[in-house]
Parts: structure tokens; C-alpha cells; sequence
């Protein structure tokens, strides 16, 4: 187990393992520091395992993390929240672009608690400055993919986002952030 308290979240990835394969993510704690550590505790505890994506959009975003979907639970998905008290909003200046993880959240801005999203397109510019980004999708955004591609139902805000099929969290697991370099342009040989 991973001491969070002492080590610096910079350092940390998580590989989210889904029912449909890992995505690995990194996070920004130089922007987002009190939703970065809510997440990385949620996690270490096992809060997110065996929760479902409840809210699947294409072209939009994927929303999980609400305690509601786990099989059993009484709640409505979506409404669902960690006894902890919410966080306040931590808003900064990046983008809700492809492979970015913002914290959900109800209509006050400082009500966010487990739920996040995965933004799916390419730059869902509403979200900017309303939501909390506080990490990016480094691997698996083919992951991302096939969850955004599920067939959905109606859901209760009208709209077809309910997925026919139940996608699993099936674990986080916290470890050391791999180094990734940024890939060179080619070049043309002449």
C-alpha cells in the first residue's frame, strides 16, 4: 500500500481496470491538490471497486465513481456521494480535452465527492473553468472508446446516456508514474 501522505502525488499513477481494460491516468495536484488526494484515498480504500459507469455519452464523456451503481445498492445512480464532505471546486486554466478527468458534481460548485467523468471528445469547451480537471488519461484511451460506444437507453435527464451494459471498475491500483517521453516528429529523409 502506497503512503499517500508522504509521497508526492506527481509521482503516482493509477490503472484503472475496467470491465472493458485498464486505463492508466495521471493527475495535476500543482492545479487540483484536495481533488487529486480525495481521489487517490477513494482509490487506496477500494471505494471505487466494483462501481459502474452509469453515465455514458459519445462524443461527450463517461461518468462513474457513484457508490449507487455498486450491485445491491438502494440509491439512484448519480446521486451517490462518500460520507466525507464535499470538496471545493479547485477551477484552473486546463482544458477538458480528450482523455481528461474532471470531478462531477451537482449545481453548487463545491459539492463534488466520488464522481467523476472522462471526457471523450475532443475539447468539451463548456466544461472549462466549471469543473474540476484534476487528471489525464496517459494509456488505454482505446478503453475509453469502447466504453463511450456502448448502446445507452434514456436516461432520467432525458438523455441517451444510460448504458444496456453494465461497465465495471473493477479495481484502482495505485504505483509509481511511469516516465513518459514525448514522442519526436519524424523526420523525412531526403
Amino acid at each position: 500500500m502506497m503512503d499517500l501522505e508522504t509521497t508526492d502525488p506527481q509521482t503516482i499513477e493509477a490503472a484503472m481496470v475496467t470491465s472493458k481494460g485498464a486505463m492508466v491516468i495521471t493527475f495535476f495536484p500543482d492545479k487540483a491538490p484536495q481533488h487529486v488526494r480525495n481521489f487517490l484515498q477513494l482509490a487506496q480504500q477500494g471505494f471505487y471497486d466494483a462501481l459502474a459507469f452509469h453515465r455514458v455519452i459519445r462524443n461527450f464523456m463517461i461518468q462513474g465513481g457513484c457508490p449507487n451503481t455498486k450491485l445491491g445498492a438502494t440509491g439512484i445512480p448519480g446521486t451517490g456521494r462518500p460520507e466525507s464532505p464535499p470538496l471545493r471546486q479547485e477551477f484552473h486554466d486546463q482544458k477538458h480535452t480528450r482523455g481528461i478527468v474532471s470531478m462531477a458534481r451537482g449545481a453548487d460548485p463545491n459539492s463534488a465527492g466520488s464522481q467523476f467523468f472522462i471526457v471523450h471528445s475532443d475539447h468539451a469547451t463548456h466544461l472549462d473553468g466549471q469543473y474540476t480537471a484534476f487528471g489525464k488519461v496517459e494509456e488505454g484511451l482505446e478503453v475509453l472508446d469502447d466504453i463511450a460506444a456502448v448502446e445507452c437507453d434514456f436516461g432520467a435527464m432525458g438523455e441517451r446516456s444510460t448504458p444496456r451494459e453494465r461497465i465495471v471498475i473493477q479495481r484502482i491500483e495505485l504505483r509509481p508514474r511511469k516516465q513518459r517521453g514525448e514522442v519526436a516528429p519524424a523526420t523525412m529523409a531526403e
